[in-house]
């Protein structure tokens, strides 16, 4: 035990003795002075938030589902926005009117070779106070769905991802004519009907597996968190890849008086009608499907055998909306920068819900609160941020990113000239911190991760998240890497949260936080994501909202009031090298798979191998990926290399005696490059067959729908086997990456005239 104490002490005095060591340190973009002042006010900036704040804020926006459209919904925004004037902020509220389609009539029934009829319905729980409010609450359904009324037999389909219909091409299943049932997970849920409106499906019906989030978890609620036979996860099915926002004003603000599409040039409406049920109300569809049993890696946690069908089960399957335009309110928020004013940092969490939303949004919502009302404390006390800081409520997000989407496209010229930062959360949890966007924060969002405490561990969330970081690795190349590195990679943003209008389609650089990975939950999107279960399930003493707090908080305040905006360029050249080896990778393995697979075709092999008393469906030959040229993307890699450094280097210099030797006019210039830096990522032209989105390095896959795909139009065009359009966008990526190594080039150069 003795020793044990004496290694826990010497750890601890290590860490210590390093975290002293970094807080020694100018914060970059600092003077060592900037440095002090700034690090005693953040110091103050941590101890206002409150855990009891956060509950009682939570309890009053989630008592009522407050949905689009819904009388809490407005509610909530003018509580907010009272709150944010109580406190001595500047607050308003932005209308917007947007398309929100809610049911009119829903069936799913099984009409062979039996009856049953779904009942489409999330029982309430005695021991939960608000799930009870069925007069209020949305139905269960898919938003976005078409319209439609229709019987066919059912094919099940796995998760309903491209793969998987190659697999039951395999299989000699065809879906055409069919309805499809998915389980929900492995892409985003419009990816579903989607794809199955390709492969000639007529419906798509959407459910939970006990596999996913159910009993194969964990207690089933309310007895534990996880999802119980009757819950249902609503949500959008908007096909958002191609761009989210009012479907019928892309890439406009959705102001009322807006010009509109008619309802059938939407372009973002599903092509068949979908909707989403409960495993309780899956169970006897599953159960009548024969034909080939599913794949083992298809098969759920369910009683019954798997199979794909089609037949004997058909079903019947009806969609009907009210396509109704409703009203969005976001609540906005100014504090004036005292020094550049027209550099912003903006920050933003959703308000809306599909039900009564405690965990999604309302657990991220009320960290802003918080953070919103530590400011304006500070601001009282003499604190005058240098940066503008705008704090953004957005409603809208759970349908397709409404309220922040339409809020960027509205205000989109005066984003792209005077926004630095975008950082977002989405609700929040318990655990670890996780940390995503742009590569060229990735230093910086390190810095404040090392600087807040983990509530439960009593050390930095950033040693805690690199710790989970090392355990979860699964290769010893990777937690070697994990190490060695000075900071944490960040993951890359997609979509599936309202940063996506700013990194996507304005070229902002974009965070996103929050906590979570111990408090597993199967309450998304139903009734049960309410006050009952996550103050019992989840963050149940608000001290991980505090942590998101003081972590968004710090952050905002460290943008904000910095000389020099604190990217940095190695993290992202890195980052680029690494998605350029990558891409080489995945071109590799494409021609080793399709060689392989033609010359199994050749001999013989797949046939024999198949099991002569089961339909088996060989593949057909493919072309061999022909050699791409990968060279202007990778000598764009090798400059941006050189110019990244180029650019410590020049910084390091203006601030090695601990100040600053630039003047506030240089300054300004320096940052007015810097803010265009992820501007240059963008492309005006956007990506292949989806213009809205204009991030070159980053974007949702068109088929993952919320996942990112890095240098996508490149790497999508590999996977689905475009070689032109690959060796176009190659050169197109390389043009991008040399014009920002010249910015880069040019930011430097300005430091080094004032050395």
């Amino acid at each position: 035990m003795r020793r044990n104490l004496i290694l826990v002490l010497t750890l601890l005095s290590s860490l210590t003795s390093s975290a002293t060591l970094d807080n020694d340190q100018p914060l970059t973009g600092y003077s060592t002075e900037g440095t002090r002042v700034e690090r005693d006010w953040e110091g103050k900036f941590r101890a206002i938030p409150s855990p009891d704040n956060q509950r009682d804020y939570m309890k009053r926006l989630t008592a009522r589902p407050h949905h689009v459209g819904s009388p809490y919904d407005k509610d909530n925004a003018e509580w907010m926005l009272a709150k944010m004037k109580e406190w001595g902020l500047d607050a308003h509220i932005e209308n917007f009117d947007v398309l929100f389609p809610t049911p009119r009539e829903r069936v799913v029934e099984l009409v062979e070779p039996t009856k049953f009829k779904a009942a489409l319905q999330e029982p309430s729980v005695a021991v939960d106070p608000t799930s009870n409010q069925q007069a209020e609450q949305l139905p269960t359904y898919n938003a976005y769905s078409a319209d439609g009324d229709v019987i066919a037999p059912l094919v099940y389909v796995n998760y309903g991802v491209p793969d998987d219909y190659e697999k039951l091409d395999r299989l000699g299943v065809s879906v055409k004519g069919a309805i499809v049932i998915a389980r929900y997970g492995g892409s985003w849920r419009g990816i579903k009907p989607k794809v199955a409106a390709e492969h000639g499906a007529v419906g798509c019906i959407i459910y939970s597996d006990p596999r996913d989030d159910g009993y194969f978890k964990d207690e089933v609620f309310p007895e534990g968190p996880m999802r119980n036979k009757n819950g249902v996860q609503r949500g959008s099915v908007m096909d958002m890849p191609v761009h989210p926002g009012d479907p019928l004003t892309p890439g406009i603000g959705s102001v009322p008086g807006a010009k509109r599409l008619d309802l059938k040039d939407a372009k973002t409406i599903t092509k068949i009608p979908v909707l989403p049920i409960s495993y309780g109300d899956a169970q006897p569809l599953l159960s009548a499907i024969k034909g080939s049993m599913a794949p083992e890696a298809w098969r759920g946690a369910l009683a019954l055998p798997y199979h794909v069908g089609p037949g004997p089960a058909k079903v019947h399957l009806i969609v009907k909306s009210n396509w109704d335009t409703k009203r969005l309110y976001d609540v906005i928020v100014k504090i004036p920068g005292s020094s550049y004013p027209d550099e912003w940092i903006v920050r933003g969490n959703h308000h809306d819900a599909w039900v009564n939303g405690a965990e999604d949004p309302i657990a991220g919502a009320v960290a802003e609160l918080e953070e919103a009302r530590s400011l304006a404390e500070l601001l009282k006390q003499g604190w005058k941020p240098k940066r503008t800081i705008i704090y953004g409520l957005w409603d809208g997000e759970e349908p397709g990113l409404l309220g922040s989407t339409e809020w960027a496209e509205t205000h989109a010229d005066e984003l792209r000239e005077h926004d630095a930062v975008y950082i977002n959360t989405d609700g929040n949890g318990r655990g670890f911190l996780g940390m995503g966007g742009s590569h060229t924060l990735e230093k910086f969002i390190n810095g404040i991760a090392k600087d807040i405490q983990d509530p439960e561990k009593k050390i930095s969330v950033w040693q805690r998240a690199r710790a989970n970081d090392i355990v979860e690795s699964k290769s010893d190349d990777d937690r070697k890497e994990i190490r060695q590195r000075a900071d944490a990679r960040i993951f890359a943003l997609g979509s599936g949260s309202d940063y996506t209008v700013f990194i996507d389609h304005l070229g902002i650089a974009s965070l996103s936080l929050g906590y979570g990975g111990e408090d597993d939950g199967g309450i998304y999107h139903s009734i049960y994501d309410d006050f009952y279960w996550y103050t019992h399930f989840s963050d149940t003493d608000f001290s991980y909202g505090r942590a998101l707090s003081q972590t968004v908080g710090t952050a905002v305040m460290r943008l904000a009031d910095a000389d020099v905006l604190p990217y940095d360029f190695e993290a992202f050249a890195d980052t680029i090298h690494k998605y350029s080896d990558e891409l080489q990778k995945l071109l590799k393995q494409k021609q080793d798979e399709i060689t392989e697979q033609n010359k199994e075709l050749q001999d013989g092999d797949l046939v024999a191998n198949a099991d002569p008393k089961k339909r088996y469906v060989p593949p057909v030959f493919e072309e061999v990926p022909p050699h791409l040229n990968f060279a202007p993307l990778l000598n764009a890699s090798d400059s941006l290399t050189r110019s990244a450094e180029h650019y410590q280097k020049a910084l390091e210099a203006a601030t090695k005696n601990g100040g600053l030797t630039l003047g506030q006019a240089s300054i300004q210039s320096l940052n007015a490059k810097l803010i265009q830096s992820e501007r240059k990522l963008a492309s005006a032209d956007g990506l292949p067959g989806r213009p809205w989105f204009k991030h070159m390095i980053y974007a949702p896959g068109f088929y993952t729908g919320y996942g990112v795909k890095t240098i996508p139009g490149v790497r999508e065009a590999i996977e689905q086997k475009k070689w032109k359009e690959a060796e176009q966008q190659i050169a197109i990526v390389g043009t991008i990456l040399q014009d920002e190594s010249v910015l880069i080039d040019a930011a430097a150069a300005e430091l080094e005239r004032h050395q």
